[in-house]
């Protein structure tokens, strides 16, 4: 088993490092080859994802990802920012299906913004298409309007499409997910989000769903426009399951649900091709105001790899393993600054990953 470790840039160098102190506890045959991506790969080569990393990426099994991005590199031109990193290595990987679980871990509860009621024993799962879209959609660009309301100022546009093809195998992961997780005593619900009453695209995203949807009978699916998704998300949020969604709604509605469970800090994705090679990443972002502090939270880049190990890996033993160690830090009341309360104990970036490591047993 071979790992790209791709820290980037930020607080991504400080809770990668965490999340391998984890997996080096474990009793596993792995190689580990480090490289740069995002600003810190521009700095050292130029480009945000060098050839060289790119190549490290293919031919591992799976790639523990930082975060990426700068303040200071936000008057580069587009194509030379850290983002465009996590862009390229979706896109040369085929990494289509985002996984995003929202799980509210009892001891969290009270950390969130909502009421305890709404989201104790939270567990959402959000998959996001993540290749198409409006943000791979062409043409794109600036040009000077011939029409509208201003013909002869200049405008920028983008393009949102979608091909039957790549609506029907995220609606097929979604609809294996959820009965995966009915299984295991979910519901068993995929909800569909689109903008189907304006959007062409999202209409044609609500028929084909709809008759993949067909041959799963034993699921059930519905509908629902995303604004209204975004209401419901803070409203009744237990009512979800499976959320499969668009490239840019599934962006802003994962982002949404990861704050029900109290921090950014605590939430892991896997985003995964047709080989089930994948791309392991915390949800938040690089943070540069708290880079080099050592108050970031790991955890959910140590939640990251252990979705590495259960996805890619095939390793489900090892991946319940570190989960369960999670569970028991927190239960022992560690917390990092952003999941902090009167009345546990406030940790520190490396203190929480030798917790977990201590824990492992």
């Amino acid at each position: 088993m071979k790992i790209a470790i791709l820290p980037g840039d930020g607080i991504g160098t400080e809770i990668v490092a965490e999340a391998i102190k984890v997996l080096q506890a474990l009793d596993l045959s792995f190689t580990m080859e480090s490289a740069p991506v995002g600003g810190a790969a521009y700095e050292s080569h130029g480009h945000p994802l060098p050839d060289s990393t790119l190549q490290l990426a293919k031919d591992s099994d799976a790639i523990l990802f930082g975060a990426v991005g700068d303040w200071k590199y936000d008057t580069l031109e587009r194509a030379l920012r850290p983002e465009q990193a996590i862009l390229g290595l979706r896109k040369h990987l085929g990494l289509f299906a985002n996984f995003r679980p929202a799980i509210c871990y009892e001891q969290l509860v009270n950390a969130s913004s909502l009421k305890p009621e709404l989201i104790s024993g939270l567990d959402i799962l959000i998959i996001r298409e993540l290749t198409g879209d409006i943000y791979f959609g062409q043409p794109r660009g600036r040009r000077t309007a011939t029409d509208g309301h201003f013909p002869g100022a200049e405008e920028a546009f983008d393009t949102m499409r979608y091909s039957k093809p790549e609506i029907e195998r995220i609606a097929h992961v979604a609809f294996q997910a959820a009965r995966t997780r009915k299984a295991a005593g979910s519901e068993g619900r995929v909800t569909s989000v689109d903008k189907a009453n304006v959007l062409e695209t999202f209409q044609f995203w609500k028929d084909v769903v709809t008759e993949v949807g067909q041959s799963y009978p034993d699921i059930a699916l519905d509908h629902m426009y995303v604004d209204n998704a975004a209401m419901q998300l803070v409203k009744q949020p237990k009512r979800f399951d499976v959320v499969v969604t668009g490239n840019m709604f599934g962006d802003i509605l994962s982002d949404e649900a990861s704050m029900l469970t109290g921090s950014i800090g605590m939430l892991p994705s896997a985003s995964l091709n047709s080989r089930n090679q994948g791309l392991y990443e915390p949800s938040h972002g690089s943070a540069p105001d708290i880079a080099g502090q050592g108050v970031a939270n790991p955890l959910a880049t140590i939640l990251s790899a252990a979705m590495m190990l259960r996805f890619s890996l095939k390793q489900p033993e090892a991946a319940a393993r570190i989960e369960k160690a999670v569970d028991a830090v927190l239960t022992q009341g560690l917390r990092t600054p952003d999941v902090y309360s009167p009345g546990t104990s406030k940790v520190g970036t490396r203190e929480m990953g030798d917790a977990v490591v201590k824990a492992l047993g």
